[in-house]
């Protein structure tokens, strides 16, 4: 039995997941991870450089940062508030061109990591390591996260959705929508790019950055961002609440998510669709939910249980 954390957020080192199989890589990840920080890091190379690009890039770090944080995280996971399914799929699709796997994989993994959190079943508990809660649990395959049954048990009402459920069933629906993504950016940069100029040499030129900024790149800045909640946010900050593991409350984290890193407070509420429990713990994701109640794409929001 592991022993809960003390108060404060603390506790002894923690073994891998008894699930996870020693020394047996899960490849695709693995391959994919490094392949995509491979291509993010052609951003060095002059070429591939243009201003719109960069803009398209950062404006797509939120953009679909925030379908992770709004739609995996507070809208499939914790149900904290509800859209029209059209919506709520919407939100879904760009998720998926984040490449954090379907909805309802993410979505079960975030379940286990708070029925366990910090304890050796948590996937990506830092009591393990740092680099283990940050990226490290994705490279090894863990039988308890990717099974048939973990989805059953933790995301069987997102698999009652045929949409969600058609994406398990077929992997490739997936990578449909992934490569989709590729393809999309370029040719906005190509028109861009051969309108701009009148040469199709440059269009290419633009295309491709496009490709390499705003997509790339933002898949890698998104990816880290969403890792530091497991890693950052468990081991560094101040706790409002003594809850029973060791997340924290991080501001550097709070502004990279707009709003994720006020952890201990979503630790104490998950339920809530706030993570804002003290005035100045700004968190520009709920505001961003009460924009949608206010054209009629959210309703039934669920307000935190404790503000100080």
């Amino acid at each position: 039995m592991v022993e809960s954390p003390n108060t404060d957020g603390t506790r002894t080192a923690l073994e891998v997941p008894q699930p996870v199989v020693p020394f047996r890589l899960n490849q695709r990840y693995l391959i994919t991870i490094l392949l995509i920080h491979a291509l993010a890091a052609l951003v060095f190379i002059p070429y591939f450089f243009t201003w719109s690009a960069v803009a398209i890039g950062l404006i797509g770090v939120h953009v679909f940062g925030a379908s992770i944080t709004i739609g995996y995280h507070r809208l499939l996971t914790h149900r904290s508030f509800k859209t029209p399914k059209w919506f709520e799929h919407c939100l879904a699709t760009i998720g998926i061109c984040c490449l954090q796997d379907t909805p309802a994989r993410w979505v079960a993994i975030h379940r286990l990591h708070h029925a366990h959190s910090d304890e050796q079943a948590d996937p990506h508990s830092p009591f393990v390591n740092f680099w283990w809660s940050h990226c490290g649990w994705l490279v090894y395959v863990n039988r308890e996260t990717h099974n048939a049954a973990s989805l059953e048990k933790f995301a069987k009402d997102l698999l009652r959705d045929p949409f969600y459920m058609r994406l398990e069933q077929n992997p490739l629906r997936q990578f449909a929508f992934i490569t989709a993504q590729f393809a999309l950016y370029f040719l906005a940069g190509f028109l861009v790019g051969w309108f701009s100029s009148g040469l199709g040499s440059e269009g290419l030129r633009v295309g491709l950055s496009y490709m390499i900024w705003g997509v790339c790149l933002r898949v890698v800045l998104v990816w880290h961002i969403t890792w530091s909640v497991n890693s950052l946010t468990h081991l560094f900050g101040y706790r409002n609440y003594a809850t029973d593991e060791g997340s924290r409350n991080n501001w550097l984290v709070a502004m990279l998510t707009f709003g994720e890193g006020w952890h201990n407070n979503h630790h104490e509420d998950p339920a809530s669709a706030s993570l804002q429990h003290r005035w100045w713990e700004i968190d520009i994701c709920y505001y961003e939910i009460l924009f949608l109640k206010k054209i009629g794409l959210a309703r039934d929001i669920i307000p935190p249980r404790f503000t100080r």
